[in-house]
């Protein structure tokens, strides 16, 4: 690349990019700058959807309500 400043140099290489690349870079920069993201996007978490069998789900609530809603005093 000829004589370019970093910035556009990084925006030269983002725009060839796909938009989940983008999307990754962004993130990054954003954490980098201490202002990481919190959360999920919707559209995101909506490739999962039917994924599991409902049967495993059930399985996957009850293991969660018998074993990570105790409190062992003497673990500390």
């Amino acid at each position: 690349m000829e004589n370019l400043t970093t910035i556009e140099e990084i925006v030269q290489r983002l725009e060839t990019f796909s938009p989940a690349k983008q999307k990754q870079v962004l993130d990054f920069t954003l954490g980098l700058a201490g202002e990481t993201p919190k959360g999920i996007p919707l559209q995101e978490l909506l490739e999962f959807v039917g994924m599991f069998p409902p049967e495993d789900l059930k399985e996957i609530k009850q293991a969660i309500e018998e074993d990570c809603e105790k409190i062992d005093a003497s673990e500390w």
